[in-house]
């Protein structure tokens, strides 16, 4: 099957096409970069997207942000050019569109969830009138080389003194390994069984705190001594990473933290037909062990 990945240039979407590719399928991938037509802030209409949607079978959408950004805002993003996409693929006969969401939209209120959500729905519309057959997946916390988070939590899990938000130690996160998400994602988009809302994690909950401990261990190195920051400084901290563009810890990332985020682990098993990751091999899959330096 020929299926076209936007985003797929990006940290999960380069994994989604690794993944069609080893299962046999032909990915298509477009950006500005290669295709300056391809501008998804700018393609706000179905019209727009048809001639990108010529000789495809399935149609991926990947494309996300935490934040607005210069070129485009999160409404544009999650919202006006994927649903200006959905409706082409219901004029062009493709049945098959796969968004990827996150795992918790439907609880936030931020802008960040209230878009993802907001794109979720009008799929799941289109998919109840009939003209498409959805499948919306939203995994936990992504992990794998190349993710922001990822650099985030290994940077901290380099840290003897590790200084942490309350919430990173009271919020339940479930992992999941970037590789096993991008399986999934791409047999749903050569699948026609029924979709809807599908919410994947790793095997485990756990906090970030957690987490971390964990990567530190599989590090070799000997428990970090944490420092929970107080409201005040933890508030200062999301603040800051405001203002730091690929910085994931930020106030958006700070509000989704509010909910946990996990769901039924059998999910991703069942999905995959075979074993995910675990947990304490995470550290393995990223360059030099994810040492620092």
């Amino acid at each position: 099957m020929r299926v076209l990945i936007c985003g797929g240039t990006g940290f999960l979407g380069r994994h989604i096409v690794n993944a069609l590719m080893q299962q046999g399928h032909d990915p298509v991938v477009r950006s500005r970069h290669s295709d300056p037509a391809l501008d998804y802030a700018r393609l706000s209409t179905a019209q727009d997207w048809l001639p990108h949607l010529q000789g495809v079978d399935a149609v991926i959408n990947a494309v996300g942000a935490l934040r607005n950004r210069p070129d485009a805002d999160l409404q544009t993003l999650h919202m006006t050019a994927p649903a200006a996409l959905f409706d082409a693929c219901a004029q062009a006969g493709i049945r098959r569109v796969v968004q990827v969401s996150a795992l918790g939209v439907d609880k936030g209120d931020t802008l960040y969830a209230s878009t993802k959500r907001a794109a979720d729905d009008y799929l799941l519309a289109l998919g109840q009138a009939g003209e498409l057959n959805p499948a919306i997946v939203r995994p936990s916390i992504i992990f794998g080389s190349g993710g922001a988070s990822s650099k985030l939590f290994v940077l901290l899990a380099n840290l003897p003194i590790l200084p942490l938000p309350q919430i990173m130690r009271n919020s339940q996160i479930q992992p999941v390994a970037v590789r096993d998400v991008a399986e999934v994602i791409a047999k749903l988009a050569t699948s026609d069984t029924p979709g809807g809302v599908i919410e994947i994690g790793g095997m485990q909950p756990l906090s970030i705190e957690r987490f971390i401990a964990i990567l530190r261990a599989q590090m070799k190195y000997r428990s970090a001594a944490v420092r929970i920051l107080p409201a005040w400084l933890s508030n200062a901290s999301a603040k800051l990473g405001d203002k730091i563009s690929w910085m994931p810890w930020c106030s958006e990332a700070m509000a989704l933290l509010e909910n946990d985020n996990v769901t039924d682990p059998a999910t991703l098993r069942n999905l995959l037909g075979h074993e995910p990751l675990d947990i304490y091999q995470m550290i393995d899959t990223l360059p030099k062990g994810g040492r620092l330096g």
